[in-house]
């Protein structure tokens, strides 16, 4: 749905907290929750769909005709596809993920032609006139690596990207449809932070995939990396940066001042610990919340400003008492409606921040609400799903009016 002053931006919340792996799964919670939310939220305008696609459920879609009959449905609704995740290649609900999310990563083909499929599908769903994104891993999970192995995941990362980008391009010349992949950095990941996003933009993904891709295209460097900065930019995930203890105003300069596209914005909260002298009551506090689906990676700060990092929050919690730390944030996709959760709290202020930044100057229109711990949540803060997402959304807009 268009929101924002001048209706300058899309949002959308991300349909990965629906279970289904398959597309017969996925189309039935589709048809299941989306009307009925377009209904409360965007009743006499289009509303827009933040869609996730294992890798199963795109090569089911993309079989006979089924593309064409859910763009059909789509439209008949009244709703429209603007952004894909294409993140997690395969199981998110119902089992252990944990570090799996990050497999197959972006040294592997696997990982590219998953993406194939994604933009060959977000280019049929697309309005005409609007730029497509698709969020995606930030190239691998660091604990897997050694120094040796992580040059071979920037280099081999850098040249399929650009083979993504050569891909999107020729999309771009075949239908006007502009579409780009946005690296989504993460706590534990290869790329995790403003430093290490700006490196590999500058060190590994231009220079090195630009010369691959200005070999591949037979063009020049120049214009290869051109073509980089249009189809391969930045997934801005609020919670993510929030556990990195980086203020938005300021990741938000320095990408700019790097010449680093920012893509997409996911609008997500982590949990937001103190660390008092008496800690008696907190690991009872966070044990509902250690929980056995998704990795919780917890970096804890000192008074020093120095950074402490756990993979997992069941690693932290035992060195809870004798931590000198003075605040934990926890990977943990809070819901954003509240800010306080039995006497913990969350990062929301920086999604109030990023948005009035967006409000001064909407350097990027894509929006996407991404609370996907809805059955994992402890059951004093779990309430139906519908409610859920029209109190996500009611706070948003509140905070774009």
């Amino acid at each position: 749905m268009r929101v924002g002053p001048a209706n300058e931006f899309h949002l959308t919340y991300c349909t990965n907290i629906h279970p289904g792996e398959e597309w017969p799964e996925v189309a039935s919670t589709l048809k299941q929750h989306l009307p009925g939310l377009k209904a409360q939220v965007s009743p006499d305008a289009p509303f827009g769909v933040g869609l996730r696609l294992s890798n199963r459920a795109a090569v089911t879609l993309l079989e006979g005709d089924r593309l064409s009959r859910f763009h059909d449905w789509l439209q008949s609704e009244g709703l429209y596809v603007f952004t894909l995740n294409g993140f997690p290649y395969g199981s998110f609900h119902g089992t252990r993920v944990k570090d799996d999310v990050y497999a197959p990563d972006w040294r592997s083909e696997k990982r590219a032609a998953y993406t194939r499929l994604l933009a060959r599908i977000l280019a049929r769903l697309l309005p005409d006139g609007l730029t497509g994104s698709i969020s995606t891993s930030p190239l691998s999970y660091k604990p897997w690596l050694d120094a040796e192995t992580q040059e071979t995941a920037f280099r081999r990362g850098s040249y399929h990207l650009a083979e993504m980008a050569e891909t999107l391009a020729q999309i771009e010349a075949e239908t006007g449809t502009h579409l780009h992949v946005d690296l989504e950095p993460e706590p534990d990941c290869l790329i995790e932070n403003t430093a290490e996003s700006i490196a590999f933009f500058q060190e590994w993904l231009w220079p090195v995939g630009g010369s691959h891709l200005a070999n591949q295209l037979g063009v020049s460097q120049d214009e290869a990396e051109s073509l980089l900065q249009r189809h391969v930019q930045l997934c801005y995930d609020t919670c993510h940066f929030a556990v990195e203890y980086e203020e938005p105003e300021t990741v938000f300069d320095r990408l700019s001042t790097a010449g680093v596209p920012i893509g997409k914005i996911q609008l997500s909260a982590a949990l937001r610990v103190s660390l008092p002298e008496d800690r008696s009551a907190l690991t009872d506090q966070l044990q509902p919340f250690a929980e056995d689906t998704y990795l919780h990676q917890v970096v804890e700060r000192h008074n020093d400003g120095s950074l402490n990092r756990f993979r997992d929050l069941p690693d932290a919690l035992p060195h809870l008492a004798e931590t000198d730390a003075e605040e934990w944030r926890i990977h943990y996709h809070v819901p954003i409606y509240s800010d306080a959760y039995d006497g913990l709290h969350s990062t929301r202020g920086d999604i109030g921040r990023t948005l009035a930044a967006l409000q001064e100057d909407p350097f990027c229109p894509h929006l996407e609400i991404e609370t996907y711990t809805w059955d994992v949540l402890p059951a004093s803060l779990k309430e139906d799903l519908p409610t859920s997402l029209q109190r996500e959304y009611d706070w948003i807009l509140s905070n774009l009016d």
